[in-house]
């Protein structure tokens, strides 16, 4: 018998050669992708509101007739408008889409449409704008109405109505033939139902409660898994031998005692965290997480002085160039005229000329320089490295998994330190890096500036320029952002240069302006970053290039254009660029949210400034997947499975999995080689990533 996996999607009824490029576009290829497709949410219509009774401001599910319907052209915004009117007899409700003339198509005079919305009310109508809308057929009725009903993800040429039928077909012909892969005895334990009756209720559920239990048994299965190639890396990388290095009560007082300042707690803590790892002859494998400028990069040299002074090498690998030049300056700071201004160090990054680099490359497979600080660069083959014991990987997400595997292997298993500033709620430190020992700095050094937050709409911009105006008058820098997102960065890039032009003949004439954007050369950009850190410029006008690797502690005003349009992480991150010094900054985020997500965004970073408690808001507005981009590993297979809401079923597979692996490491036991097999299927990359840690 075929495998589900095998069996190509045209041949379930309905489905055939030309629509099945349709379904490839949703990243349905096989059966068993259409079984494994997934509602995105579920909406109750065993009893839906009549339109009479539907609450003002609320998202709500109404089902209605259609009265009239009509295109036109509005004359204020030029924009096509479409508007159709629905009737339940306790009322009606006008719904109307913008630049969509296609929809004439769809709605019919006395067709019966089900919508879902938030209601509001226009001269003294009610209405829903931009509504998601399914037209009922009335032979399709027992799918789509007096029942729980399935919402999924749609692309252009396939609807609600028609993925739904298809799904039923797939399930009525294949159901029989799907394989349970979770052990009966595991299942039986903990009440898990089977993998027939899952599928089926995940997509055709007759209750709540039957959902719940598929969401559970499938959410179970995908975390057990996941947690067992995890933990099969942190086995693969820990048993190997590693670097021991003699790291004495002395050495850490001496480096403790050497900085102009005291150490926080925390800080100290991380450090003790580190030296135990460090002192065992086996490899380190630590995440260290902590807020933009609360010193991690302090302690990170820690690892790098205990190498060096163990007569080892150390690397610092950086995702941007300016932040790897940020960390070398760091760090011949840290050095100058300090207790380890013998340690030699070197900058290593892909702009440097080739003559130069090559004389680099030389240096590091002699052993002249103790410390190498880079970005990519790093691992190019031609570097060599001569005893490379300690490795120190920042903002780690933002490199490939083959990549991080490469710099680890230019040591014979090497110490590893994973630096991140955007915080990981603990449900998805469990999930993503449960490989991986956690360390926490949860203080900021003394003396910082407090930063007030404050939102403007853009009717109010010229309210905050003369804010900004005001406090550059008074010796402060500012900087003002523009986010470029890569669908339309042509636009958005001229939308920051027109603005940098305008503001220096009107708003802001007669102070010193700079700009910077992804686009410029290197040296031109740094050039520019020199002058306002050197306090040449008054005012930056930037993109998000600003988002890592900039430190300027005069620049304590920070202006956020179209702030709904940045992702809360990286308006934590931008934010944290200001109040470096001891000043209170000052951010004022100018903004028009048209969707639920962006008012939610934007409430969240007002309500605090703990980066732990804007990540998890993050988690929870746009899960898992799209927290950390879907590259990112394991997150592409959690297809039902959410951390952020299920940590009770996360820990309970992440239990049974190192249970069975305590047992078996190895996965040699005849019943554990399906096992083996599934992780396999599952994780392409699972040697690779085993390479990694």
């Amino acid at each position: 018998m075929k495998n589900l996996s095998d069996i190509s999607i045209q041949y379930i009824k309905g489905v055939g050669p030309n629509r099945r490029k349709l379904f490839n576009r949703l990243g349905i290829e096989s059966v068993e992708d259409l079984l494994y497709f997934f509602p995105r949410r579920y909406e109750d219509r065993r009893d839906l509101t009549p339109i009479a009774q539907l609450k003002l401001g609320e998202w709500q599910t109404i089902s209605g007739t259609v009265v009239t319907s009509e295109g036109k052209r509005s004359w204020y915004t030029k924009k096509h408008v479409f508007e159709v009117l629905l009737d339940d007899k306790s009322g009606r409700l006008t719904c109307i889409w913008f630049n969509q003339p296609y929809l004439v198509n769809y709605f019919k005079l006395g067709g019966r449409v089900v919508c879902y919305g938030k209601v509001d009310m226009y001269k003294n109508s009610l209405q829903m704008i931009s509504p998601e809308y399914e037209v009922v057929e009335e032979e399709e009725e027992s799918l789509a109405m007096g029942r729980i009903v399935s919402v999924y993800p749609l692309t252009r040429g396939i609807t609600q109505r028609y993925l739904r039928k298809t799904i039923k077909a797939c399930l009525d012909h294949y159901q029989d033939q799907m394989v349970d892969e979770l052990p009966v005895p595991l299942r039986n334990k903990h009440r898990l139902v089977n993998i027939k009756r899952s599928i089926h209720n995940i997509h055709f559920p007759e209750s709540f409660e039957e959902q719940d239990e598929a969401l559970r048994r499938l959410s179970f299965e995908e975390f057990y898994f996941f947690q067992m190639s995890i933990i099969l890396r942190r086995l693969s990388i820990t048993q190997k031998p590693g670097y021991s290095h003699d790291i004495s009560d002395g050495l850490t007082l001496k480096f403790i005692s050497a900085f102009p300042f005291k150490l926080t707690s925390a800080q100290n803590r991380v450090i003790r965290e580190i030296r135990g790892d460090m002192s065992r002859p086996r490899p380190m494998l630590r995440l260290l997480q902590g807020d933009v400028g609360s010193g991690k990069t302090l302690v990170a040299f820690f690892g790098c002085v205990a190498a060096f002074e163990n007569g080892f090498q150390s690397a610092i690998m950086a995702p941007t160039e300016i932040l790897a030049r940020q960390h070398y300056e760091k760090v011949e700071g840290m050095l100058k005229n300090g207790s380890f201004k013998d340690m030699r160090t070197v900058l290593l990054v892909s702009g440097l000329k080739k003559k130069e680099k090559e004389k680099i490359y030389q240096q590091i497979r002699l052993g002249e320089f103790d410390l190498i600080v880079g970005t990519h660069a790093l691992i190019n083959e031609e570097v060599v490295f001569k005893n490379l014991s300690f490795v120190v990987i920042d903002e780690q997400h933002k490199f490939g998994v083959r990549q991080r595997a490469l710099l680890s292997e230019k040591g014979s298993n090497p110490d590893i330190l994973i630096m991140t500033a955007t915080p990981i709620p603990r449900t998805l430190c469990i999930t993503l890096f449960g490989d991986l020992d956690v360390s926490i700095i949860d203080e900021l050094p003394p003396g910082r500036g407090k930063v007030k937050t404050m939102l403007f709409s853009d009717a109010q911009s010229q309210e905050v320029y003369r804010l900004v105006r005001e406090k550059v008058n008074g010796g402060d820098q500012a900087y003002i952002i523009y986010p470029i997102i890569e669908e339309s960065a042509t636009l958005d890039l001229k939308a920051a240069q027109q603005m940098y032009e305008d503001f220096k003949k009107t708003v802001f004439k007669g102070l010193r302006l700079g700009l910077v954007h992804g686009q410029m050369k290197r040296q031109e950009a740094q050039k520019i970053m020199v002058q306002f850190k050197n306090n040449q410029i008054d005012i930056l006008v930037a993109t998000t290039i600003l988002e890592v690797g900039v430190d300027v502690p005069e620049a304590n005003v920070m202006v956020i254009e179209h702030a709904e349009r940045f992702g809360l992480s990286q308006l934590h991150q931008l934010r944290g660029r200001i109040g470096r010094g001891f000043k209170d900054g000052l951010c004022l985020l100018v903004a028009e949210p048209s969707t639920a997500e962006g008012t939610e965004r934007l409430k969240a970073i007002l309500s605090t400034h703990d980066g732990f408690k804007i990540a998890q808001h993050d988690l929870m507005i746009r899960g898992p997947g799209r927290y950390f981009g879907r590259h990112q590993h394991g997150l592409n297979e959690l297809k039902v499975a959410n951390p952020a809401t299920q940590l009770d079923v996360l820990e309970l597979a992440r239990k049974e999995a190192m249970a069975l692996l305590h047992d078996d490491p190895q996965l040699m036991e005849e019943g554990h080689l399906r096992i083996k097999q599934i992780i396999k299927k599952r994780y392409p990359t699972y040697l690779e990533m085993v390479a990694a840690g």
